[in-house]
């Protein structure tokens, strides 16, 4: 697979007729400048590239008109008891396609793309929520995550010109020390504050043309803006009820974005 180019870029909007190039190009993001734009796949854990083979042969098959990309945050929108029935009442009947993966960064979001997942298809929307997981400890900054999150974008629309994408803000999550405490909520934090920087300088990159940006996070939060186990039992991932919360808050968005 070729890598992604601000040339190769310039040529695919050419190509697709598409007007805004300057918006998008005003983020110059070179892949393998740093750890979250350097494409770069998984060999751990052991179900990553089964999953990925899965996804690839879905693709193969087509009549994909919506693509959820992201981590587990995604990925658990398939598992029973978590987002599973909620999936099958908004999304499976719009064929849409679950490219979540438990654990994935942006570079792995960015290998996956390069290798197979978005090849040959053209669906009217993509939705991304990914950068939670590049937040972990001190690795990655705010601005390193939202280069990610841009570059992941910028190889969405080049390799799908007639693909909508919407960015998602990260979620609200609680801190490692937060998510010890039983039964307590998590309140405002370090890591909850740097996927919120993450996810503002990313959004920069919408032109409400083709790139939405959508930050629902308050939808998440009690009257005193705290993030409770009732809608994220570990303070990271949603349950059912949340999973549900964030249906409703994307939904008028997604049937306006898909045309519907």
């Amino acid at each position: 697979m070729k890598k992604l180019s601000l040339t190769l870029f310039c040529i695919a909007f050419a190509i697709s007729g598409c007007s805004n190039v300057e918006k998008v190009n005003r983020h110059k993001i070179t892949l393998g400048a740093h750890p979250a734009v350097t494409p770069v796949d998984r060999t751990k854990p052991s179900w990553w590239q089964p999953r990925h083979a899965e996804v690839v042969e879905r693709v193969k098959q087509g009549d994909v008109d919506l693509l959820m990309i992201g981590d587990s945050i995604t990925h658990r929108w398939e598992r029973q008891g978590d987002g599973k029935e909620i999936w099958d009442k908004y999304y499976a009947p719009r064929n849409a396609v679950n490219m979540g993966f438990g654990g994935d960064r942006t570079e792995h979001v960015l290998w996956r793309l390069e290798n197979g997942e978005i090849d040959g298809i053209s669906p009217k929307l993509a939705v991304l929520m990914i950068g939670t997981n590049n937040s972990n400890r001190q690795d990655y900054t705010a601005e390193e995550i939202a280069d990610g999150i841009i570059a992941i974008c910028q190889k969405l629309r080049a390799e799908l010109p007639t693909t909508k994408i919407l960015i998602l803000a990260i979620f609200p999550r609680g801190s490692a020390e937060q998510r010890k405490i039983k039964n307590a909520p998590a309140t405002f934090n370090p890591q909850w504050a740097k996927n919120n920087k993450a996810s503002k300088r990313a959004s920069k990159i919408a032109d409400n043309k083709w790139i939405y940006y959508l930050d629902i996070n308050k939808k998440f939060l009690d009257e005193n803006g705290a993030l409770t186990r009732e809608v994220m039992p570990d303070l990271l991932h949603p349950k059912e009820k949340g999973y549900a919360i964030w249906a409703e808050a994307m939904e008028p968005t997604i049937k306006k974005l898909m045309g519907e």
